[in-house]
């Protein structure tokens, strides 16, 4: 659902954005069940397939390669823009993860590479006030997370996927993967990334859904 395009015309986003909300209240797709993320590789009523779905409001924004941009700001000792030259000269990050969508769908082993969130944190330095991460597309989109889960060791800000640059539908030219929670919290087309001391629930953060997104607690709402 991080997969969603707010942009979009606005009737077809209400109408979505409304089915969505019903999901919430109904606790659609939920099991009453917990999993260990040590044990069970699948979270509670997760499904497997080998496709990547697509999911977004209408409309995929079109940022080239060569126009697109990266803010990081807020509580940092040292903001940063990068351009997506700036990004390659990083030192670059190849992970392979799982990712679990909240619309029920999971797919394994995906390879990422990119620039790891540890190694933006070394560059920007958060100040001690800094708390929780905001992410912002640019689409519009926003979401929120806590500083701790921004920096585990599997996080990135991903430019490529199996091999293959990010296409625009799944978010391209860059977005960000935090494999440990559902996928709306890995914000597509990434323009902004905010570090600010006190929680900002994003999208769907504030229409029902769950502001952490634990798959393996079923932290599909709040």
């Amino acid at each position: 659902m991080a997969d969603d395009d707010i942009t979009a015309e606005p009737g077809f986003r209400d109408k979505l954005v409304a089915s969505k909300q019903a999901w919430a209240r109904a606790g659609r797709l939920l099991t009453g069940k917990d999993a260990d993320p040590a044990t069970d590789r699948l979270p509670p009523g997760q499904r497997l397939t080998d496709n990547w779905p697509v999911l977004d409001l209408g409309i995929q924004p079109d940022v080239p390669r060569d126009q697109w941009e990266l803010t990081v700001g807020g509580l940092v000792e040292t903001p940063v823009t990068w351009n997506f030259a700036a990004l390659m000269a990083e030192p670059q990050f190849q992970d392979t993860s799982d990712i679990h969508c909240v619309t029920s769908w999971s797919r394994y082993d995906n390879r990422w590479q990119g620039v790891s969130t540890r190694h933006l944190i070394d560059v920007v330095r958060p100040t001690p006030e800094a708390a929780h991460v905001v992410l912002h597309g640019y689409d519009g989109y926003v979401t929120n997370l806590r500083l701790a889960d921004f920096v585990d060791d599997d996080c990135l800000l991903a430019h490529s996927h199996d091999g293959k640059p990010i296409t625009r539908e799944h978010g391209g030219p860059v977005r960000v993967i935090i494999p440990r929670y559902y996928l709306w919290k890995s914000a597509k087309w990434l323009k902004a990334i905010e570090f600010v001391a006190a929680d900002h629930p994003g999208f769907w953060e504030t229409r029902g859904y769950h502001n952490i997104a634990d798959p393996w607690l079923e932290q599909r709402y709040s």
